[in-house]
């Protein structure tokens, strides 16, 4: 399964995320940002190659509805309401991340 998970900046949820899960049960995950200044900005062809979307907040899940409107048709588009307020690969970041990301992708068999 292809998964994209997505945050602001790309610096540090949505890139610890795919630092844990890429390879995980199989999966291939990317991530990137809603921002102009993001590490790796959100694009069509991301949303094209993700069978899911995994974002942070909910400000992300109406940024990518009103900017790829057409690419997210058919797209699992989840918010894990994960607040900005951890650093990469923070032990508590992680935890989270691993309890709710589990209950949508079946990340260890």
């Amino acid at each position: 399964m292809h998964i994209l998970f997505v945050c602001s900046r790309n610096r540090w949820r949505s890139l610890t995320a795919e630092k844990i899960f890429n390879g995980v049960n199989g999966n291939e995950v990317r991530s990137a940002g809603t921002e102009e200044n993001a590490r790796i900005r959100v694009t069509a062809g991301l949303i094209g190659w993700a069978d899911w979307i995994l974002t942070m907040e909910r400000k992300h899940v109406r940024r990518l509805k009103e900017k790829f409107p057409q690419a997210l048709q058919g797209k699992r588009l989840i918010c894990l309401d994960i607040p900005d307020e951890f650093g990469y690969m923070d032990e508590a970041l992680i935890g989270l991340l691993e309890s709710s990301v589990s209950v949508y992708v079946d990340l260890y068999n």
